[in-house]
């Protein structure tokens, strides 16, 4: 019969609508219900239990939206909030790091990952333990980069000042050698074509956008969720605050048709962390 639900998916801002063009992308029959923090993010430098507690009022809201699954689109929510988000949700709840890590490990030649994110993502480790859990002798130079993300929410995309941050960021993991990098932020496919630019054609970009859509893909047909062909797409988007420039660059970037943008009140205490 097929499921008509919409998918929820979750993001400290709108970052995270680079997961949703991934899902638009493959999966063309789905509904997409998208919540971005906006008056809490970046969740990147908050402490663990704080970035779960938010984590656990936003997908408790979508729960309430009635959603056939929930996608953890920040890679710092991922990180710290998943486990619990796991054990607490009533619906199959998948986040951006384990298809990313996946990913990574398929795509590596010489067994030396990179890995950039925020500050959360990178002390969190999760990426660490997720591709060590697919390969023990791996070998990870991860770095955090913590002004990739105001400079793309302010849309420099193609700057000179971006090109020179990048650099900054990522010499370290080239004199490491590494030969694969995981894209660590939801943010960061909008710089795809800056970094390629910088780490040439010998280093694959591993984007945990696209990854988690297909990890998606996969969790709908394995739990009978998947909508059916005659079912016709749609997003919705809301946002705990008024939108700022950044959802006009993932418009403009991303190639997104963005209808009218709910504002959503948070719903403190609609997850209790232990």
């Amino acid at each position: 019969m097929g499921d008509s639900r919409p998918i929820g998916v979750f993001d400290s801002g709108i970052g995270g609508l680079t997961v949703v063009k991934a899902l638009r992308d493959l999966l063309p029959n789905e509904k997409i219900f998208y919540l971005g923090d906006t008056a809490r993010v970046p969740y990147g430098g908050k402490s663990a239990n704080t970035v779960e507690r938010y984590s656990l009022e936003m997908t408790n809201m979508l729960v309430d939206e009635d959603v056939k699954a929930i996608v953890i689109a920040c890679n710092s929510a991922s990180a710290v909030a998943l486990p619990k988000l796991e054990k607490t949700l009533s619906v199959p709840v998948i986040g951006v790091i384990k298809p990313g890590a996946q990913a990574a490990i398929s795509a590596t030649r010489n067994r030396h990952i990179g890995v950039i994110g925020t500050r959360a993502t990178i002390k969190s480790g999760a990426y660490e333990k997720a591709l060590r859990e697919f390969d023990p002798k791996i070998s990870i130079s991860a770095r955090a980069c913590p002004l990739l993300v105001p400079f793309i929410e302010e849309g420099w995309l193609e700057d000179k000042l971006t090109d020179q941050i990048i650099a900054r960021y990522l010499e370290p993991l080239m004199r490491d050698g590494v030969d694969t990098l995981v894209l660590g932020c939801t943010h960061y496919p909008l710089l795809v074509r800056v970094i390629s630019r910088f780490v040439g054609a010998k280093v694959e970009l591993v984007d945990s956008a696209k990854n988690c859509a297909i990890a998606v893909q996969q969790l709908l047909d394995r739990q009978l969720l998947r909508a059916t062909t005659e079912n016709s797409g749609s997003l919705e988007v809301a946002l705990t605050d008024a939108p700022d420039n950044f959802l006009r660059v993932a418009r403009d970037a991303l190639q997104l048709e963005i209808g009218e943008v709910q504002l959503r009140e948070v719903i403190h205490g609609a997850g209790n962390v232990a």
